[in-house]
């Protein structure tokens, strides 16, 4: 990944940090084998705010097109991404694992070296599909079926015909 971004991350909560930026989804290298091609390009913004608990969150926007490889045909899917997530920031291992016991909450473990681009690939990953496809009537394996039982012929017809003359 060439760029990097790392902030302290209660540092950039406390000060109301802001973050945005433009990048291509070549840079991420885990998500190399969702993408059908390293086309495209995401705009993400991080925020570093208090929740109305008074609690540090970081909040994630990520929006752009990438192309997914389609699951059924193996050919590009244009996947739209408009993703927001909000991260709360846990103190230590105790308190992550509390927070982890609500499926409502999103938390992550606060460092002082925390990379950025390796945040919004998570969440991009995280918010594929298990299997991205096609709607049926666009994938073009649908077509391909379809052309190939129009033009084949019973495997049996042969067979049929050798029958009457004998």
């Amino acid at each position: 990944m060439s760029v990097r971004f790392v902030i302290d991350s209660f540092d950039f909560v406390r000060n109301g940090g802001i973050h945005h930026g433009k990048i291509s989804p070549a840079e991420f290298s885990r998500l190399q084998s969702y993408l059908f091609d390293r086309e495209g390009e995401l705009i993400y913004t991080i925020n570093g705010l208090f929740d109305e608990n008074y609690k540090p969150i970081l909040q994630i926007l990520i929006r752009g097109e990438i192309n997914l490889c389609c699951q059924r045909c193996l050919g590009k899917l244009v996947h739209t991404l408009d993703l927001q997530a909000n991260l709360l920031l846990a103190n230590d291992e105790d308190e992550l694992g509390q927070y982890d016991e609500d499926d409502a909450i999103d938390s992550i473990l606060a460092t002082s070296d925390m990379d950025v681009m390796l945040l919004i690939e998570d969440e991009i990953i995280l918010g594929l599909s298990t299997s991205s496809r096609h709607q049926e009537d666009e994938c073009s394996i649908k077509s391909n079926l379809t052309a190939d039982k129009e033009s084949s012929v019973h495997p049996f017809a042969k067979l049929a015909g050798l029958k009457k003359t004998h």
